[in-house]
């Protein structure tokens, strides 16, 4: 009696504990559009990258010729997210996306509209 109460008590814990499943890693790479006041956007290269661990969002972008700049959020139930990140000169840019199956895509909204759709990145086999 006392090993099935402990089976059943094992069986209730399992949905509460984190998955074990690899992280989720999309990229996009593209050229900007022009908003208000811009006039060169369609001339930056971005390159993004969105890994997903759970509910956790981060991200990395990386216009051409500029630093690294990062992000992070929550993966909403709708599979979406949204934040706000700094970028050079303390501006801010808006964050939003969605990794719906089928229908993962990324917006990065600021000095320059950048948006596309997000793609399976590959992982790198390990080496050695």
């Amino acid at each position: 009696m006392l090993k099935k109460v402990a089976v059943v008590a094992l069986a209730a814990l399992l949905p509460a504990m984190p998955s074990m499943a690899e992280p989720a890693v999309w990229t996009w790479t593209g050229y900007g559009l022009n908003v208000p006041g811009s006039g060169k956007c369609p001339t930056y290269k971005m390159v993004i990258d969105v890994t997903v661990n759970g509910t956790d969002v981060t991200g990395w972008f990386q216009q051409e010729g500029r630093p690294e700049r990062g992000f992070k959020a929550t993966l909403g139930a709708d599979m979406k997210f949204k934040t706000t990140t700094i970028v050079g000169g303390g501006n801010k840019m808006d964050v939003v996306g969605s990794v719906k199956p089928g229908a993962a895509t990324i917006m990065l909204d600021g000095y320059c509209l950048f948006e596309g759709p997000l793609k399976p990145k590959q992982q790198r086999a390990p080496t050695g």
